[in-house]
């Protein structure tokens, strides 16, 4: 036993009696602290360095992530735990001091055991987003699972190292607590089983537009956890989204409209039913000069004229027989308008190209465009848009129609305007 041996060379250096005990333990500390240090000089100096080198050797990549979140590093503190922890007994005679020490080394060893895995996995979880299934299956909630676990089991090894139990026994009585680690744990259970969810569904990763008013979350999605959703929105703020919302919420995933290639316009214009009428021969002169327009008139013309020598009808009455309106001649416009948009997708299989009246209203007649644009970049997407209905708004008085539109404070000025002038006239 080198306790004695320690204590004789001491006695010989002529140490007070008194003092031998003391000095002893205190020399021995300092022995296994300088030991301990050797070792982790060696680790350092000669190991890790020669593992460096062989790293960037190797023409893969996962080692270099290794070596960059200091998987290596953290295990390399487990040599001087692993020389105290076998050394400590030739040193101290008291078994139940050696027992003490032991479990403090063990309960470091679990420490750095815990952060070894916790590097591992996030080199894992580094790795893997490099690869492009990593925006279609995201598993950084699962590394985060996977985390929560190792800590939880270190604790718990770290608790029975401690009171010298065994962590099956402790395993066991924490049965008495399901309900209190359950509320404790109740986000990252819940966020866990959601995860599962969201990723095996692919219903959100990363990247992803998503839209939830109820969370005021409109914007990119620039993190998925184990128990949340970041979201970046449009005006730059960020909203954390609990994941387990998006399982018994709902929400606007626009991923697909991206990966369609088309964003529809859904917008109608109100028009005023006053100003719907038959076209006059003078109106229907003026609009064959509209290119878009003159197969389309050619044909109605000729299937009208049929249809009049059929019935024995006069060209002036428009009652008893077909005739051409401006509001159909108008839809008939928009359509070829927008067919000869080369912005416009025409025939594409569940690109749906809809030009149609919806139910006349308190706000007029309304006509509906129902179509997708080619280009679905939100600010490439606005300015087709606005093109589209500044022309068409435009070219309504060509076709004798006007545009439904309640008065305004400055239509009541002009008719109170026009009344007090006729008043006085009249006066």
């Amino acid at each position: 036993m080198w306790f004695e041996e320690i204590q004789i060379y001491l006695l010989n250096w002529g140490l007070p009696e008194t003092l031998k005990v003391p000095l002893t333990y205190l020399a021995i500390v300092f022995l296994l602290f300088c030991l301990s240090l050797l070792t982790n000089f060696i680790a350092k100096r000669y190991i890790m360095s020669l593992l460096t080198l062989i790293v960037e050797k190797t023409r893969n990549k996962w080692d270099d992530v290794m070596l960059e979140q200091r998987v290596f590093n953290r295990l390399s503190h487990l040599a001087p735990a692993v020389v105290i922890y076998l050394l400590v007994e030739y040193f101290i005679p008291n078994p139940g001091l050696v027992v003490l020490v032991q479990r403090g080394v063990l309960v470091y060893m679990v420490v750095l055991g815990a952060l070894f895995f916790d590097s591992l996995l996030t080199s894992v979880l580094v790795i893997y987003n490099t690869y492009e299934i990593s925006k279609e299956r995201p598993i950084k909630g699962y590394i985060q699972a996977v985390k929560t676990l190792v800590y939880l089991f270190s604790l718990i090894f770290m608790i029975s190292t401690v009171i010298g139990k065994s962590p099956v026994v402790l395993i066991g009585t924490l049965g008495a607590f399901t309900a209190v680690l359950m509320l404790v744990f109740k986000d990252p259970i819940l966020g866990f089983v959601a995860g599962i969810q969201l990723s095996g569904n692919k219903m959100v990763r990363k990247g992803d537009w998503i839209e939830m008013p109820q969370a005021g979350a409109d914007g990119d999605v620039i993190d998925v956890t184990l128990s949340s959703v970041v979201v970046q929105n449009w005006d730059k703020s960020v909203t954390t989204v609990p994941i387990y919302h998006l399982i018994s919420q709902p929400f606007v995933n626009w991923r697909h409209m991206f990966e369609s290639g088309g964003r529809r316009i859904r917008r109608r214009i109100n028009l005023d039913m006053g100003s719907i009428a038959f076209l006059n021969p003078e109106q229907i002169t003026e609009l064959r000069k509209v290119k878009v327009l003159e197969t389309y008139l050619d044909e109605k013309l000729t299937e009208i004229q049929a249809d009049r020598t059929t019935k024995e009808v006069d060209d002036e009455d428009n009652i008893n027989a077909r005739s051409l309106t401006n509001i159909g001649t108008y839809r008939a416009y928009i359509m070829a308008y927008l067919r000869a948009h080369p912005q416009i997708h025409h025939n594409e299989p569940g690109m749906t190209f809809l030009v149609h009246q919806l139910a006349p209203g308190e706000s007029g007649l309304p006509i509906q465009v129902y179509v997708f644009t080619t280009d679905n970049r939100w600010a490439y997407f606005e300015a087709i848009q606005s093109d589209i209905f500044d022309h068409l708004l435009a070219v309504l008085p060509m076709f004798g129609l006007r545009i439904f539109q309640k008065p305004s404070s400055g239509d009541a000025r002009i008719m109170a305007d026009a009344l007090e002038n006729k008043d006085s006239t009249l006066g």
